[in-house]
């Protein structure tokens, strides 16, 4: 299996492997880790995708969803991607890559992007992948493991490949509405764990030197969260929630064989 995974694409109600490169963009993807046959909420992603797709372009995607599952080991850590490409001909827009997932770490670094937010769409998730690829890589190159987005004036908007979400004392925060931030299936889920669990949540503007003093963290499908340790020279809080709140997100996970895959 290469660095990119075996692709295939989804004609003639099946999944067919292709061995070259698509020269059509995304138009949207959609991806999540599995482990071990298990995964959490598979059905919220494929319902992001499907309606993402449907905006685009009227498409019944129930037997793709279902070759997809079928497609996934029952072993192994995978972290599978959907894609959708509306420049190619009707019948052959679908495709999977099946991958091997990167390495996990319980915590992060951060990075504020010292350009403007370079997206192109912050709604859908797909076009932008590339360019979010690269502004992690130029995280990396200052020593951080993500890149945050800021927007036009300088509030915290989303990390190039995750959420960011932060404590303020006893109050989950995240970026509000007025902030360019892509919907996130794992932001959604911590913020519904916190409601449950009695935490008062909140939506707001902050600047990165805003956070001093908060727990921040790093949110991904991939990653699930990741408590941020370093964020230039921010003093940020310790990691007092982060376990609690993993454990949490883990009860979420069942087989990915018997969710409910229907999508309205």
């Amino acid at each position: 299996m290469s660095v990119s995974g075996d692709f295939f694409q989804f004609t003639g109600g099946e999944l067919n492997p292709i061995d070259h490169a698509i020269p059509t963009t995304l138009s949207v993807a959609d991806s999540w880790l599995v482990s071990n046959g298990s995964t959490r909420v598979i059905d919220r992603h494929f319902a992001r995708f499907s309606g993402s797709v449907t905006k685009i372009q009227q498409q019944d995607l129930s037997g793709f969803f279902d070759a997809v599952v079928s497609a996934i080991p029952a072993e192994g850590e995978w972290f599978p991607r959907i894609e959708f490409r509306k420049e190619q001909n009707p019948g052959e827009q679908l495709f999977f890559r099946l991958r091997q997932a990167p390495v996990r770490t319980l915590t992060c670094s951060l990075w504020s992007l010292d350009e403007p937010d370079p997206r192109v769409d912050y709604q859908v998730k797909g076009p932008d992948l590339s360019v979010c690829q690269k502004l992690r890589r130029k995280a990396n190159l200052h020593g951080a493991d993500e890149a945050v987005i800021l927007d036009a004036h300088g509030n915290v908007a989303d990390g190039a490949l995750s959420s960011i979400v932060w404590w303020r004392d006893d109050v989950l925060c995240g970026p509000d509405d007025s902030t360019d931030w892509l919907p996130s299936i794992t932001r959604e889920l911590v913020f519904e764990m916190a409601n449950q669990a009695g935490f008062e949540t909140a939506f707001v503007n902050s600047r990165p030197e805003d956070l001093a003093g908060c727990e921040v963290w790093s949110l991904s499908a991939l990653q699930g969260i990741r408590g941020v340790t370093h964020w230039q020279n921010i003093p940020l809080s310790n990691l007092n929630r982060l376990s609690s709140f993993r454990k949490r997100l883990a009860l979420l996970t069942n087989s990915s064989q018997s969710d409910d895959l229907s999508i309205a």
